[in-house]
């Protein structure tokens, strides 16, 4: 039995999911009133999520398809996730913006890790095809 490729269509969404969550993250970033260190420290956050959750989609991958990841290698993916997320919400919470800021930059955040994700399983999906 042939495995199904990734249809253009996730591909398309997975893409734009990630294209929305950055751009609209970093515009919201460019437009807001903070000093220029918050802005560093929310787009640090951005580029570490990023890598995170592109590590560890590969990492879970790697161990479902049989391919030694050392277990420190695996509980670091994890933790670099789960704290760029914590590390958001602790400035967001401390943040002196509108919730509706707050609650936008969550939500970009979120889409971004989301599409990074996707765009990863389709990149990796996609080489196994070939």
């Amino acid at each position: 039995m042939k495995k199904q490729g990734v249809s253009n269509a996730f591909i398309a969404a997975s893409w734009i999911a990630l294209g929305a969550g950055m751009v609209g993250f970093i515009v919201g970033l460019a437009r807001a009133e903070m000093q220029l260190n918050e802005k560093g420290y929310y787009f640090t956050i951005l580029l570490y999520g990023l890598f995170a959750v592109v590590s560890l989609q590969k990492a879970v991958r790697d161990r479902m398809e049989n391919i030694k990841v050392t277990d420190i290698y695996y509980g670091i993916c994890w933790f670099a996730t789960i704290s760029s997320i914590v590390l958001l919400i602790i400035g967001l919470w401390n943040a002196n913006i509108l919730p509706s800021e707050k609650g936008f930059y969550g939500f970009a955040y979120l889409l971004a890790l989301f599409g990074a994700i996707a765009v990863q399983k389709n990149t990796r999906d996609n080489m196994m095809q070939e």
